[in-house]
């Protein structure tokens, strides 16, 4: 078997790459949000905020596609973690290819002076074997859920949201398409910073760290996957401090697609039902700014019972739980 590096330049590449990952989560997880080639060579080039991961293909000796690796090595924080995905196409599992995938990936996280090695898998009986099987432990659970757009009750929405209103009269909303305004940016930094307020089950995670930079980078790479940026914004009206924010991603690839990408409300101003607010408030705003869209997608801790409540209350559902492994390298 050859693996070799994938480069988001290599069209054919990542189309291949995409076609081992749909396969798979046809078995897996039929209902799993798939890239399509465009957006995974993006990713590939971009990552979620300008630091990409790596990703290699496995061919067997007739030059078919069989696996794919998929190698992230964060740099802006957690510089002791590699994490690591992988596909076996269902067509060739059986045959070690897994277990060789893996050991190359850890074999790469080794050289590149890691000393925590990750994993995860959907909660299935063989994935999760394989995963201990090769020395990991389960360190969290993560949980899928989407929401069905078109069989929102409005009803339900807009009298979250009139309660919510009626807990925040301290507080404005401020919407914002795109890049951040410069006056808001030192704000919203602080602001996504308070995602490290979320579980992190027995992770060995450091917190993330936010920057200015960071931020912008974060901006742009979604750009150049061809997203458009929504973000809601909770605003102290006394001090103009920024307290909770909502913000998801449409694809114009696929208009009726929409991602959550973050939810956070400061510790400094929770209690004032601003996870609500914002949440809500979003979903009244895309119904008349991006009306294609029909789903939602977001991921939460099984553990973040506070978030879970508000979206069970919106009609997501759960799709799938996937299981979060690591070891020491």
């Amino acid at each position: 078997m050859e693996i070799t590096r994938l480069s988001p330049d290599d069209e054919v590449g990542c189309a291949d790459a995409v076609a081992v990952q749909s396969a798979a989560a046809k078995l897996d997880c039929p209902e799993a949000l798939m890239s399509t080639p465009r957006s995974y060579a993006a990713h590939l080039k971009y990552g979620w905020d300008g630091d990409p991961g790596r990703a290699y293909l496995a061919r067997d000796e007739d030059g078919v596609v069989v696996g794919l690796i998929g190698l992230y090595t964060p740099t802006y924080d957690n510089t002791h973690l590699a994490w690591t995905s992988l596909e076996v196409h269902p067509d060739h599992r059986g045959r070690g290819i897994g277990s060789e995938l893996l050991g190359y990936a850890e074999q790469v996280a080794r050289e590149l002076g890691r000393t925590s090695f990750g994993t995860d898998n959907w909660d299935l009986p063989k994935a999760n074997a394989f995963s201990l099987r090769h020395g990991f432990e389960q360190k969290a659970v993560e949980v899928n859920r989407r929401q069905d757009i078109t069989g929102l009750d409005w009803s339900v929405v807009q009298g979250l949201y009139d309660e919510a209103v009626r807990a925040s009269a301290a507080y404005e909303l401020v919407r914002v398409t795109g890049r951040v305004p410069d006056e808001l940016l030192d704000g919203m930094v602080a602001l996504t910073a308070s995602i490290n307020d979320a579980p992190k089950d027995d992770l060995d995670i450091e917190d993330d760290v936010f920057t200015p930079e960071r931020l912008r980078k974060y901006e742009a790479a979604q750009e150049a996957a061809d997203r458009t940026i929504y973000r809601v914004i909770a605003r102290e009206r006394s001090t103009g401090a920024l307290a909770g924010h909502s913000t998801i991603v449409v694809e114009r690839e696929r208009p009726h697609i929409a991602e959550q990408h973050d939810t956070a409300v400061d510790r400094a101003h929770r209690g004032h039902r601003l996870g609500a607010l914002v949440k809500t408030a979003m979903l009244l705003w895309m119904r008349d700014e991006e009306p294609a869209v029909t789903q939602l997608d977001t991921w939460n801790a099984e553990s973040n019972a506070h978030m879970i409540a508000i979206n069970e209350q919106l009609n997501y559902r759960i799709v799938a739980r996937s299981i979060a492994y690591q070891k020491s390298l």
